[in-house]
């Protein structure tokens, strides 16, 4: 999504590993770590755990740990304030999973479908608190 305003200053309002809480209306706590390589972060009352594995001055990535006895879909993250211009950026923000659990076609596009809405949804509110 487009946002008016420089990178850094898009980064510093919706960049932190738990601003998530304020974009996707979701409890976080930062479980371990300090916000470097290997922090770990719980949201929504600890049902899902995401370690951070990159991290840059205006991005970060993160997976989510295999759950014994459960099927892992690979889920891994990735979210960025690219610069555009001196004055204006893009956040992007990619996932990556597998959906190969699904029963079929059907299964797969609709959990695809319902993953974008929320994520579209996410990336409209960073771009009003970001240009805030």
């Amino acid at each position: 999504i487009d946002i008016a305003k420089p990178a850094p200053e898009v980064w510093a309002k919706v960049g932190g590993y738990c601003d998530i809480s304020k974009w996707l209306n979701l409890d976080c706590a930062i479980t371990s770590g300090d916000g470097s390589m290997g922090t770990v972060r719980s949201l929504a009352g600890g049902r899902v755990l995401e370690i951070l594995v990159g991290k840059t001055d205006l991005s970060y990535g993160y997976t989510q740990p295999v759950k014994e006895g459960a099927f892992y879909n690979l889920y891994h993250g990735f979210m960025e304030a690219k610069p555009v211009t001196a004055r204006s950026s893009k956040i992007l923000y990619t996932l990556v999973y597998d959906v190969s659990d699904k029963p079929d076609a059907a299964a797969k596009d609709a959990d695809v479908a319902r993953r974008r809405a929320t994520f579209e949804t996410a990336l409209k509110k960073m771009k009003q608190l970001a240009e805030e």
